[in-house]
C-alpha cells in the first residue's frame, strides 16, 4: 500500500501518551498514529451512515408507532 507523510500539532500532553503507549506495545508513535485514525474514520464514516439510513427511513415516515415504543421501554426500563 502507498504511503503519504502527513504532518500535526498534537498537545504535549496527547504526543506524552502516545510515547508511553508506543513503548509498552513496542509499536512505533507512527503505527499507533495511523491505527488510530483509521478506526476514527471507520467509525465516523458507520456513524455518518446510520444517520443518513435513518433520515432516509424518517423520510419515508416509517416510524415506530406509539404501542412499539410503549413496548420497547417496558421491555427495558423494567
Amino acid at each position: 500500500m502507498a504511503t503519504a507523510i502527513l504532518t500535526l500539532r498534537v498537545p504535549e500532553e496527547t504526543k506524552a501518551k502516545l510515547d508511553k503507549l508506543a513503548q509498552a506495545t513496542h509499536r512505533s508513535r507512527s503505527y499507533l498514529a495511523e491505527e488510530a485514525i483509521a478506526r476514527y474514520l471507520d467509525l465516523e464514516a458507520w456513524q455518518a451512515g446510520e444517520i443518513e439510513r435513518a433520515i432516509q427511513e424518517a423520510d419515508q415516515g416509517d416510524f415506530a408507532s406509539p404501542s412499539d415504543m410503549t413496548a420497547l421501554l417496558k421491555k427495558h426500563a423494567g
